[in-house]
């Protein structure tokens, strides 16, 4: 990701430095990749981004992980011990993580995964939290569009008997309005979490298909999981992740306007992962 960054990590120095956005046309975004991590430290750089994050000086976020080894990650509001075998998962040494936002089990596996943290300022207008939601997914129809691959809005384009909108306890099993599908297919999950002047959301892009798997340790598995899930090798996609995050980090350019500007954690963000991550597990939360 390293092409032709160089002027405008400075220019993205001086607004740091000064603690304000300067008016561009363009909006200014950290792209933090942080690579492949646990399932633990990966909620807790999450949460550390969010909680970091100071809507009035600092700049919006991309960042962009993955997951070794897999995890099954636990919305806000659901409980382990009722979701999940967690015996099983134990044995099979699968971690159990919750994060924070909503919705049902997620199963990490092979996955590009990304997190955004903005003020309302720092994207299009939105009038409703669904609007937003709507907003922040447009850089994701750009990304499979530049992979070949046709991608639409379930609200848009329904599948046949679909109830949009209904809860379930495993997030590939349900249909939101804005969860993406091709072919019929949904294609990973979104999910988002507002505060009074932030908004953070994240959300999985899966390589292969690993939803029937991960379903197998909930207590109640659905049935025909694997058909009514996607994932970009079975659309015929074999990029490797390194190529999938410049694509990405394109797509959102385009979508947002933005200039993307690699960066790390800052000394803040590492010092609250350290204190965060020895309770992201199940078991301390």
């Amino acid at each position: 990701m390293g092409r032709g960054f160089g002027r405008e990590r400075i220019a993205f120095r001086r607004r740091l430095f000064y603690g304000r956005e300067m008016e561009t046309a363009k909006v200014t975004w950290r792209l933090v990749d942080t690579g492949p991590l646990d399932g633990a430290a990966n909620m807790a750089v999450d949460e550390a981004l969010l909680s970091s994050f100071a809507p009035e000086r600092s700049a919006p976020v991309l960042r962009l992980y993955g997951w070794t080894p897999p995890a099954l990650s636990l919305g806000r509001f659901q409980k382990g011990g009722e979701v999940l075998d967690l015996e099983r998962c134990a044995a099979a040494g699968v971690p159990v993580v919750r994060r924070i936002t909503g919705g049902g089990v997620i199963f990490h596996a092979d996955e590009l995964t990304y997190a955004i943290v903005c003020a309302p300022r720092q994207i299009a207008a939105a009038a409703t939290v669904k609007e937003s939601f709507r907003i922040l997914t447009s850089f994701l129809l750009r990304f499979y569009g530049k992979l070949g691959l046709k991608a639409r809005y379930a609200v848009d384009h329904p599948p046949g008997g679909t109830r949009l909108g209904e809860r379930t306890p495993f997030c590939f099993a349900g249909r939101e309005s804005y969860d993406i599908l091709i072919d019929g297919r949904k294609i990973g999950g979104n999910a988002q979490r507002r505060l009074r002047h932030a908004i953070f959301q994240h959300g999985s892009i899966p390589l292969a298909n690993r939803a029937a798997e991960g379903a197998g340790f909930l207590r109640e598995p659905p049935a025909g999981i694997g058909a009514t899930s996607g994932a970009l090798g079975e659309f015929g996609v074999g990029l490797a992740p390194g190529e999938l995050k410049k694509v990405m980090a394109e797509a959102f350019s385009e979508a947002f306007s933005a200039v993307l500007v690699e960066d790390g954690l800052s000394a803040r963000e590492k010092e609250a992962v350290a204190s965060l991550v020895t309770s992201r597990s199940e078991g301390k939360t």
